[in-house]
């Protein structure tokens, strides 16, 4: 069973999200506290290949309140994604091709874990986001036809 903490819905606007996977995270004490409050945010977080380490960038974190300064940490820092060497490697050849890039989606728990959904994206340009904008309203449209015309 996982429960949702936060998820960026921009990254599936601005990219188009091939391959998913799901990676542990690196985390202290005060981090999972926060996160269990649910003050993160995710919205500009990608994961860099570095080093043969997959680490996540740009995840907001804020300062659990009930901790003192000392135990307290960074909210921005990078943090280490657990994955299998195999997997990294993958994904750091995928990586390595002109304009992919690995996007944040959503960050869970799962039982009492925390996990990071994350996607190999390569990014949309304006007119094909526009087109996918009028091919979801032409797809709304329909369904609304398809529905007026079964309540008959």
């Amino acid at each position: 069973m996982s429960r949702d903490v936060a998820r960026n819905k921009k990254a599936r606007r601005d990219y188009s999200i091939s391959d998913v996977l799901e990676a542990g995270i690196q985390l202290r004490g005060t981090e999972v506290k926060s996160i269990r409050e649910g003050k993160v945010n995710i919205s500009d977080a990608f994961v860099r290949i570095e080093r043969r380490e997959a680490f996540l960038y740009g995840c907001d974190i804020q300062p659990w309140q009930a901790a003192g300064e000392y135990f307290q940490h960074a909210p921005k820092r990078p943090r280490r994604l657990l994955l299998h060497k195999n997997e990294i490697l993958k994904l750091a050849q995928a990586t390595d091709e002109k304009g992919y890039t690995l996007p944040c989606l959503r960050l869970y728990f799962k039982g009492s874990r925390v996990k990071v959904e994350f996607g190999l994206g390569k990014g949309k340009s304006h007119s094909d986001q526009r087109h996918d904008l009028k091919k979801r309203a032409e797809m709304r449209e329909a369904d609304r036809e398809v529905a007026r015309f079964n309540r008959r």
